[in-house]
């Protein structure tokens, strides 16, 4: 049976490669994107639901589908407050999650960071950390967490520093093997390929997938995933 998924961030890095593979997708017959703002896309199966995160649930009744997709994230640079940080990385996935999963769903694939844990003294790892930690709480079928290491991809702003590191770990990829593979830097369309593929087996509990395990649910054949 066809499935119908729900975007957040859909605007993002990760978000928009995953969007456009969904709706390429013929085992997603439509796809409820929540965002502030209208993408400038159009297409069939796309339907866009225009939503103040702050007062989600006002919305409550529109927020249905059967996978759950979680792309949603800030920068320090973006959201320097630490509290409007924490909105965006805890909160909304969280209360969206609990929203969804009473309106149906049963899976939910957040992408988390190398790193997460919610002990750290690190404000980015930890807050991912609480994040992983809290979404266990709702009680959907399955749960897929993605730990991705660098992000390779095209960004809409400049970054000195990340283009640098980028362009140095294509030339140390290679040199990064067995344990060491999972430092790696993975393409945004890898992983999104991941959360598609992992979206369509029927499993139940709780999966969390370093770098390395990311890449190689992309690179699997239909065949073989």
């Amino acid at each position: 049976m066809k499935k119908k998924a729900i975007v957040l961030g859909a605007s993002g890095l990760i978000g928009s490669s995953l969007l456009t593979q969904l709706l390429a997708s013929p085992d997603y017959e439509a796809v409820l994107v929540l965002v502030r703002r209208k993408l400038d896309r159009e297409h069939p199966k796309l339907q866009q639901l225009l939503v103040d995160f702050d007062k989600i649930n006002d919305y409550r009744s529109e927020i249905t589908g059967d996978v759950v997709f979680c792309c949603l994230g800030t920068t320090r640079s973006k959201s320097p407050d630490l509290n409007a940080y924490r909105k965006i990385d805890y909160l909304y996935p969280l209360d969206i999650a609990s929203i969804a999963e009473a309106n149906g769903a049963s899976q939910y694939h957040l992408v988390s960071s190398m790193g997460a844990n919610p002990k750290s003294s690190i404000f980015y790892s930890r807050l991912k950390g609480e994040t992983e930690r809290d979404l266990q709480n709702i009680p959907f079928k399955s749960i897929h967490i993605y730990r991705p290491s660098l992000l390779d991809g095209e960004r809409k702003e400049h970054r000195t520093a990340e283009g640098f590191m980028i362009g140095l770990m294509r030339v140390l990829n290679p040199f990064l093997i067995a344990g060491l593979r999972k430092y790696r830097s993975i393409k945004i369309e890898k992983v999104a390929l991941a959360m598609l593929k992992a979206s369509l087996k029927d499993t139940e509990g709780v999966f969390i997938y370093p770098s390395d395990e990311i890449f190689e649910i992309a690179s699997k054949n239909n065949s073989e995933a």
